[in-house]
């Protein structure tokens, strides 16, 4: 069973998320959107609730970020405008974040879901991609590119 000192060092290191972002995504053929994006503590800073403001055409989304007591894995808890409600498994290991779904939750699995994103070395930028793939066997093909400027 995790400790709560290493539950807390979960905690920490998602601490460089947390304020404004500028969200640019860049979708094929559409070029380039911009959005903003705002990670804040909830609940006595046990999540972490990211609201976006997204570019056309993603959807608006609040997501929030748990870590499990037990083992200390993240999970995303993801919401949408369309409605969507999705689970992601997650990693962030202080440099790079990484969400994965590959198993129906609330909404069907009618494809696979990826997104790794790397933290910059001042913290203040995240340049990262979304990926998709038809099913288990399908390769990852570029959904669109994201990146997270710090504004403050």
């Amino acid at each position: 069973m995790m400790g709560a000192t290493a539950r807390q060092e979960a905690l920490e290191r998602l601490r460089v998320l947390a304020g404004e972002w500028v969200v640019e995504a860049e979708f094929p053929g559409q070029g380039v959107g911009a959005g903003r994006s705002v990670f804040e503590w909830a609940l006595d800073g046990q999540f972490l609730v990211q609201r976006t403001q997204a570019p056309s055409p993603a959807p608006e989304s609040t997501a929030i970020v748990s870590v499990e007591p037990e083992t200390g894995a993240y999970t995303q808890h993801y919401f949408d405008s369309r409605g969507v409600v999705r689970l992601y498994a997650m990693t962030f290991d202080g440099e790079v974040w990484r969400l994965l779904r590959e198993e129906e939750d609330f909404s069907p699995l009618s494809f696979r879901q990826r997104f790794t994103g790397r933290l910059s070395a001042d913290g203040d930028r995240i340049d990262g991609v979304w990926e998709r793939s038809k099913d288990r066997s399908a390769a990852w093909e570029t959904d669109f590119a994201l990146t997270y400027r710090r504004s403050r």
